[in-house]
């Protein structure tokens, strides 16, 4: 293989694996000029790729879509990683249905060398989502545009429709897409709301790359399991009420972290925070959670609210109560 076109196979891998490459940076990367990157890229338009160009200083590259599939550059470990993601996505409530998945997996478990598909099968069989195929269908394409901007730290635009029925346009900054409890999850920076928060992918429509880029915050693989939990976990109980604690939202938020989510400033001093439960239990397990010694009201509805009192009263009476003595073996 000549250096042309190894270098022009490089550039092509570079591209892939980014939105936006600086012409600047792609001529340190090749260790060439940026005057030989621009005749590579025209090698690569001749063979039917699509590559956007801009001028300026803070122009460069960008690998678009095109009216054709042309070949991609993948490594080992990138092609094992598809054929197992494939797999899986043909057992999945995906819109466009299993034989697409079926019919791409097929053909790229075709090419694999023997080891690859080895281990692609061995990979395979220890790969079980739990229980995403029962949820709701999500849009494959729009998947996909939201793994691309989590890529890319870019910024994207959406609609959401809540459970409530709320529709709303949203300017955020994606982070990470997670799976979990039968749904999709996208964690990302609300550029309105300026916290954190995780919007359910099936509820999400219209998805507009800005092309702006960010910086991501910094985030560990615990705190984003966390708030994925918390989302989930955000649904319509049986037992919902308001808990008005004389905490400011942002010294709340620092106690609560990501179980903040839903607590709005009631004023300067107050926050509203929402709680409940399947019964009054659990509703009374998310009030103990307020730190000691912050007083907070609570609208807590009947009959929910005497049965949670007389719980509470007949614990404080047997708190007060001498312990029962021990019986004699």
């Amino acid at each position: 293989m000549s250096d042309t076109t190894t270098r022009a196979l490089s550039l092509l891998n570079l591209l892939q694996t980014h939105r936006h490459w600086p012409g600047t940076e792609l001529a340190v990367r090749l260790g060439v000029t940026e005057r030989t990157v621009r005749r590579d890229v025209e090698r690569l338009r001749d063979l039917g790729y699509r590559i956007e160009s801009s001028p300026g200083a803070a122009g460069g590259y960008r690998l678009e879509a095109g009216s054709a599939v042309p070949p991609l550059l993948l490594t080992d470990e990138e092609a094992v990683a598809m054929a197992i993601g494939l797999r899986v996505a043909a057992s999945q409530r995906l819109v466009s249905g299993p034989e697409t998945t079926i019919t791409a997996l097929a053909k790229l478990e075709q090419v694999l060398p023997a080891p690859l598909r080895r281990r692609v099968n061995a990979l395979a069989e220890t790969v079980q989502p739990s229980g995403i195929n029962a949820g709701a269908p999500v849009d494959s394409e729009i998947l996909g545009e939201l793994a691309l901007a989590c890529r890319d730290h870019e910024r994207v635009r959406f609609v959401y429709t809540a459970a409530s029925g709320e529709v709303t346009r949203r300017r955020v900054e994606p982070h990470a897409l997670a799976p979990a409890d039968r749904h999709w999850y996208l964690l990302c920076w609300d550029l309105e709301k300026d916290d954190w928060r995780t919007f359910r992918v099936d509820r999400l429509a219209d998805v507009e790359h800005t092309r702006v880029l960010f910086e991501p915050k910094p985030l560990t693989a615990e705190e984003i399991e966390e708030f994925v939990f918390v989302a989930r976990s955000w649904v319509r109980t049986a037992v919902e009420a308001d808990a008005v604690m004389e905490l400011p939202l942002e010294v709340m938020r620092e106690n609560f972290g990501q179980w903040a989510q839903g607590a709005t400033a009631e004023d300067a001093t107050h926050t509203r925070w929402p709680v409940g439960g399947s019964d009054f239990r659990e509703t009374m397990y998310g009030l103990s959670w307020i730190p000691a010694g912050v007083e907070y009201a609570t609208d807590l509805a009947s009959p929910a609210r005497e049965e949670l009192r007389e719980t509470l009263e007949r614990m404080l009476r047997a708190l007060d109560a001498p312990p029962p003595p021990h019986s004699a073996v």
